[in-house]
């Protein structure tokens, strides 16, 4: 099967990959950590930190990539292989280690691995030909299979990781792997681990070593230990990428590269957000909220069917306790009669998933003809099960840390198909607590989200709500800005509060002074009584009630922004004809123009020849260098990798013929024919091979690098030729018949799919925004683009403008862009106006400016074609009069 093709979010994250190891080989010393450190720079305006391994060479690329629950780790870990032999170790085949934490992952895996028909299987065998192994096959692997495929070995870490060696069957000698070492090298034969006689044995774990393993890490966080990075070095890899949602950032701090946040995977249809929250003091009840609320999604569910949606049977995950001696629990057994006995569902709709008892086994819950609709479970489902439908989840006990629930709401987040349905109710999660504290179950619950599902703090604080208006006023702590005013209750007697709980202490203060009690935080409707027998006069009692709910109605203000109340912000987009139809115009190769490869310009530069002559030169020359002003042994471990690789996987004795087929086959541009590709690839090499120095065989030995320096310079020529099209089509007469804005094409600012790499810290000071969350602004705190963002805002509580947000850099899918020749403009701040006009606001250094005529052109066009619609400004120099002119000129209908 054809790869899916990747969400935003994994391709935005599978470029920093790429980028990294391209900056790994651009690198003077072809070292990992200085690349991490200037890529991370790029990315993400801060260098993330870089800690070596202790254990292994300097220089080998190890990072994290980190991906919340409902992410795709998998998948995205499954597409990074190709990006390993294409960009880092730059061969054809290669052996990568895929190790899991536990039994059932792997033999789930190595299944979906196997699976041609799988996902996972198809962007594997995007590196070209593809074996998929376990443990027990790979100890019978051939040399044959190792130099024709790239080669995946699932298997778990506990299989590698016995301190004693000689436990382990990968470290014993075996006659099958023998022909893996009869014409090995001295070199290669001292790098083997050797026996108790100092012979090195015909193992598995030696194979390895020559063939120097890419390792992939999936679930890292179960993985790092000293024991299990000691495991590691004994197989002396090309790499470690870490696949995890909670990355280690204290004890062996993991390398993260990128991040993913969980607003990312909502704003893309990963996951089913927010979850809204009920809390219930009976059990009985919470479950029945459970029930009606599944019954409620199946109609919504069977509807949208009905007009062609896919099938969906909502599912609760119920979670019970355990069993224990003598004491009276709502087991699973106990819950099953409760759900039979008082609410009449079916035995068949009914699962029970726990350690004992295992009705999900061999149960495609995705088929129509499955009746299961509740699935009763301790923790049983937190590893090799995963499904969409489930929807809701019931816990019948207070979320204690001994209740562990994090795996449980992971199973509640994926959203089915990874689409949005067109019922908003069914793109949400929901979960019903028997608890008496709805503030404390929610923060518990976004405890268990960072610390398990790897959301960070505000993304838990916002994606954690009130699922009824009722309980919303007891979440302080959540992402919406709450007002809260104390209530004062006078008082002719003293309350005795020490009959109250600490939780209910804590909210009211008594004045033995002016005898008044002070309520400052809202009373909950069942917490009323506990508060009035703290005196004994009926009507302080009374006044007691009459103060309580009035701490949680008139004395509590819930602030909405614009998204929370779903108020529509859609901003028209540029749009172009192709053909004589209107279609986005989001890149120049939407344009319809000539163009093909200039044979003239296929002569390698100067610069290129240096390039290649100066790669082979390293790779010839060791791996040991010493740094003559610090007097310090630095180690460049690529070098070293590639002889080692060169070793292993020996290059062919091409033709000059072939290699250039190879070439042609492998640059990557998909608008040339492969005729005009094979004059362009035949040509430069030609003229490469005469240049002094240089001859086939070093040719061969560094194709890939050709390859790379090939598809670098076809990507610049075809940038230039998309360059005059683009500046033809757009910036001369008669653009107005060839483009518009509008017209069908608008950007929607989706009310849940706001995503910043960074939050601004003082987003709740900015209270015209659409959003509860503020993207972070580049420069220093407190620079002239955070000035801006406060400009707009005091205009927005003057009336000037409805509300405004911060548009996101480089967030397609959750933000507004305009296109370049080169590049996407990201203007800084989109704002909606009073009467549905739109004003995008753009703030540049006055040292940026004249870089950024290009943006400016752009978004006047864009402001001309909208035909008074949209208002664009560039600013500098805190020329806030520039946009005072706009605002003026959209109220007196100019412009």
């Amino acid at each position: 099967m054809n790869p899916l093709p990747p969400k935003q979010y994994q391709a935005d994250l599978l470029a920093s990959v790429e980028r990294y190891f391209r900056a790994i080989h651009e690198d003077l010393e072809k070292d990992a950590e200085m690349a991490f450190l200037r890529v991370t720079k790029e990315l993400w305006g801060q260098r993330c930190s870089y800690k070596p391994i202790a254990g292994f060479e300097k220089g080998m690329p190890y990072f994290c990539l980190r991906v919340p629950t409902g992410g795709g780790k998998t998948l995205i870990g499954g597409r990074c292989v190709p990006l390993v032999n294409r960009y880092l170790l730059q061969t054809e085949h290669s052996i990568i280690l895929w190790l899991v934490p536990s039994n059932a992952i792997r033999e789930q895996t190595w299944k979906a691995f196997c699976n041609r028909a799988h996902p996972y299987h198809a962007a594997l065998a995007e590196a070209g030909a593809l074996t998929v192994l376990n443990l027990e096959e790979a100890k019978a692997l051939t040399r044959a299979t190792l130099d024709t495929s790239t080669v995946v070995i699932v298997a778990t870490k506990q299989a590698f990781s016995q301190q004693e060696m000689d436990k382990l069957k990968v470290y014993e000698s075996s006659g099958a792997l023998q022909h893996h070492f009869g014409d090995i090298t001295p070199e290669q034969r001292t790098n083997l681990l050797t026996g108790p006689e100092n012979t090195a044995p015909y193992s598995f774990a030696n194979v390895l070593r020559l063939r120097r393993p890419f390792v992939v890490v999936d679930e890292a966080h179960n993985a790092r230990t000293e024991l299990s990075f000691e495991t590691l070095a004994r197989f002396r890899p090309s790499g470690i990428l870490e696949l995890t949602a909670t990355p280690d950032l204290e004890k062996t701090p993991s390398n993260v590269l990128h991040s993913v946040s969980a607003a990312e995977l909502k704003a893309e249809a990963m996951i089913k957000l927010p979850i809204l929250l009920e809390t219930e003091p009976d059990w009985q009840k919470a479950l029945a909220y459970a029930i009606d609320k599944r019954n409620q999604l199946q109609t919504l569910a069977d509807r949208e069917h009905l007009g062609g949606a896919p099938y969906l049977r909502p599912l609760v995950l119920i979670q019970s306790q355990p069993r224990r001696q003598n004491v009276e629990t709502l087991h699973a057994e106990a819950l099953k009669a409760e759900l039979i006995r008082n609410h009449n569902i079916p035995a068949e709709e009914i699962a029970i998933a726990t350690g004992e008892q295992r009705d999900l086994e061999d149960v495609n819950v995705f088929a129509p003809d499955c009746r299961i609709k509740y699935i009763i479970t301790q923790q049983a489902l937190a590893e090799g099960w995963d499904c969409s439908f489930a929807y809701v989840l019931a816990s019948v006990a207070e979320l204690r840390s001994e209740m562990r629930v994090e795996q449980l709401l992971g199973r509640i987040l994926r959203q089915p198909g990874a689409v949005w349905r067109k019922a908003p109710e069914l793109n949400r999660s929901y979960a019903f607590v028997a608890s008496r504290d709805f503030g404390a179950t929610a923060n518990a619950l976004r405890d268990r989200l960072v610390e398990g599902a790897g959301f960070d703090k505000k993304d838990a604080a916002e994606f954690v709500a009130a699922g009824n208006a009722t309980q919303a006023q007891f979440d302080l702590a959540g992402s919406r800005r709450v007002e809260l005013r104390p209530v004062v209750v006078q008082l002719t007697e003293k309350p005795d509060l020490t009959k109250l709980d600490a939780g209910l202490r804590g909210k009211v203060k008594w004045d033995s002074k002016n005898k008044t009690l002070t309520i400052s935080k809202p009373i909950a409707p069942e917490e009323d009584a506990a508060i009035a027998q703290t005196v004994v006069w009926q009507e302080s009692q009374k006044a007691l009630t009459e103060a309580a709910l009035k701490s949680r109605t008139e004395a509590v203000e819930v602030f909405k922004t614009p998204s929370e109340r779903s108020v529509a912000f859609r901003v028209p987009q540029l749009a172009v004809r192709v053909h004589g139809e209107l279609q986005l115009f989001d890149d120049p190769e939407a344009l319809d123009y000539p163009w093909d490869l200039p044979v003239y310009a296929s002569q390698p530069s100067p610069d290129e020849i240096q390039q290649f002559k100066s790669a082979d030169r390293m790779a010839e020359t060791g791996a040991i260098d010493v740094d003559k002003e610090k007097g310090k042994v630095r180690v460049t471990f690529l070098p070293e990798l590639e002889r080692d690789l060169a070793l292993s996987y020996t290059p062919e004795h091409w033709t000059e013929a072939k290699l250039g087929a190879w070439l042609c086959r492998n640059v990557r541009e998909t608008y040339i024919t492969q005729q005009s590709m094979m004059v362009f690839v035949s040509a430069f090499l030609s003229a490469l091979l005469k240049a002094p120095g240089l001859d086939l065989a070093r040719a061969n030995r560094q194709k890939f690098l050709l390859r790379a320096i090939l598809e670098a310079k076809i990507r610049d020529l075809r940038s230039e030729a998309a360059g005059i099209a683009y500046q033809q089509f757009l910036f001369s007469d008669g653009v107005k018949d060839r483009a518009t804005v509008g017209n069908g094409f608008d950007f929607i600012f989706h009310p849940d799919g706001y995503a910043p790499s960074r939050d601004y810290a003082r987003a709740r000071e900015l209270m015209k925004h659409y959003y509860p969350r503020v993207g972070d602004f580049d420069g220093v705190e407190g620079g002239e683009e955070e000035q801006c963002a406060y400009w707009l805002d005091r205009a927005a509580q003057r009336g000037e403008i409805e509300f405004w947000v911060r548009n996101l850099v480089r967030k397609p899918t959750c933000s507004f862009f305009l296109p370049t020749a080169t590049d996407r403009f990201y203007p800084d701040f989109v704002c909606q106006l009073p009467g549905g006009k739109i004003l995008v606001v753009e703030y540049k250094g006055a040292d940026r400016w004249t870089d950024a005529e290009p943006s400016r052109k752009i978004g006047e066009l864009w402001e001309e074609l909208s035909g008074g619609k949209c208002l664009f400004v560039m600013v500098k120099d805190k020329r806030w009069d520039w946009i005072e002119a706009k605002l003026r000129a959209s109220r007196s209908g100019v412009g």
